[in-house]
């Protein structure tokens, strides 16, 4: 082969030698973050529409509950019947912040209180624009303190994270005390 100057001496880097030092595109990682609090969020909006009305679920709960505990009255079954429904709220708006803190905190980890403050908002926010959502469905009715019973339950989440990253044990010192 005719001496060619212009040519880089070095050989070709092979593939198993940058491939370590190429990250995923922070983009995607971003995406994949993010993508089951909006899927959650679309959980949330669903559950806003006249399929899950009081009256529709009514239809499922109350005969059930009678089926389990035919000794109850009507009056207890409608009670447990509201309990199940506002525990819904508080649970649905605890596993959204949860999600949205796992968005917002992208591919990095630890706790950061700006994080965690930042998903409460989102969640506050969207609880409300979900009542304002209830308030054009015919069979719901919007209530502000649905909308307080989800904002609590988002905060029960952002507590449960801090005290979660605060007090657990680092891998690291697990494999040392073995």
């Amino acid at each position: 082969m005719p001496e060619q100057p212009w040519r880089n001496p070095r050989p070709a880097p092979q593939l198993s030698e940058f491939q370590s030092r190429v990250q995923t595109p922070p983009a995607l990682i971003k995406f994949w973050a993010w993508f089951p609090a909006i899927f959650w969020a679309c959980v949330i909006f669903f559950m806003s529409t006249d399929t899950f009305s009081a009256a529709h679920t009514a239809l499922i709960f109350e005969p059930l509950l009678h089926g389990l505990i035919p000794s109850l009255s009507q009056e207890s079954i409608e009670t447990i019947h509201h309990l199940i429904r506002k525990s819904a709220h508080f649970t649905e708006y605890f596993v959204f912040c949860l999600l949205l803190y796992r968005g917002i905190r992208g591919g990095r980890t630890g706790w950061r209180w700006s994080w965690g403050l930042t998903a409460l908002f989102i969640a506050a926010v969207y609880s409300v624009l979900d009542e304002i959502h209830q308030a054009f469905v015919r069979s719901r009715t919007a209530s502000p303190y649905d909308s307080l019973l989800d904002s609590i339950g988002a905060f029960f989440a952002v507590v449960i994270l801090f005290l979660w990253f605060r007090f657990r044990v680092p891998k690291s010192e697990h494999v040392s005390e073995n």
